[in-house]
């Protein structure tokens, strides 16, 4: 398969999805290329109930679903492949995918990250019914109930502060005999009554019958285990930036690509939009919002390159 088009954008999680439609709304001519199934870790979500506009919550399927449509009405383009590379040939660029080279006029790179997991019995079969990566998605489900959070990074504290708002049952456990985190952030989930801290603790098993209900702990010291009571566990131990096809551009200490407010990478043609690049704040609506714009910039950047540029 040798192909070529003004756009393709690799990744199809909500970043690339809205891409597509904005970009082949434009007119341009668009491929999304996606190694799985449309929706990335939307797919996780069993009810979706705060994104803009959607009164009845729906699954992330479902989303995932509307939203390729919507872009394949417009006029893009999907295929399944895994992408092996991406390089800068002149003023375009060559994609090595499984199913044959494609070249592309500029790229939007919406692969995401993934979330690092624990690795306990449990975890897999639980997730999204009580196992959870996001709080703000998934903690109102969990109002007034025994929440337990696994992590002692910023992203742990700042989302057990969030958490706290909603329960006064958050118990956060941490492998180690102090958090990570900046210390003001630590102290004030030190100080907050709602959170009730576990150090030198690790999760062995998270236990239920349709949903989570206990959680197994080990004392890292003694060694001892006990179990626990739980309706929820949430797992903050950080995720990986899909960032191994583009190792040329720009990157911060995490590995996620850095990007000015245009979604522009350090590369010119190359843009980046959604979890795989730096951002403070990781979730559908802001996924798409980076899809947006990245796709007008990528208009702009294909009519400035081909000489057709409003002045």
């Amino acid at each position: 398969m040798n192909q070529k088009h003004e756009l393709v954008i690799i990744g199809a999680g909500p970043a690339g999805l809205a891409a597509a439609q904005y970009a082949a709304r434009a007119n341009l001519d668009v491929l999304v290329i996606e190694e799985f199934s449309a929706g990335g870790q939307s797919l996780a979500i069993d009810k979706l109930e705060n994104y803009p506009g959607i009164l009845e919550p729906v699954s992330g399927f479902q989303l995932a679903d509307m939203m390729r449509t919507q872009a394949e009405r417009f006029g893009a383009s999907f295929i399944s492949a895994s992408v092996l590379a991406v390089k800068k040939c002149d003023r375009d660029f060559a994609i090595d995918t499984s199913e044959g080279s494609i070249e592309a006029g500029a790229v939007i790179v919406a692969t995401g990250a993934k979330h690092r997991h624990i690795g306990v019995p449990g975890e897999e079969a639980f997730a999204g019914k009580g196992v959870s990566y996001c709080a703000t998605c998934d903690g109102p489900f969990f109002r007034g109930k025994r929440i337990f959070v696994i992590g002692g990074g910023d992203s742990a504290c700042d989302e057990a502060m969030y958490l706290a708002k909603l329960s006064d049952q958050v118990i956060m456990i941490h492998r180690k005999e102090r958090f990570r985190a900046q210390k003001a952030l630590a102290s004030q989930v030190n100080a907050n009554p709602h959170i009730h801290v576990l150090f030198n603790t690790t999760a062995v098993e998270i236990k239920g019958g349709k949903k989570v209900e206990s959680i197994l702990l080990r004392n890292v010291v003694t060694n001892e285990t006990h179990e626990e009571p739980a309706d929820a566990v949430f797992v903050f131990i950080g995720s990986d930036p899909q960032t191994g096809i583009v190792p040329f551009v720009s990157k911060d200490k995490t590995g996620s690509i850095l990007v000015d407010d245009h979604m522009r990478t350090s590369v010119p043609g190359l843009f980046a939009a959604g979890d795989v690049r730096v951002s403070p704040f990781r979730q559908i609506v802001t996924a798409c919002a980076d899809g947006a714009i990245a796709a007008h910039a990528a208009s702009q950047y294909l009519d400035e390159v081909q000489g057709n540029a409003y002045r």
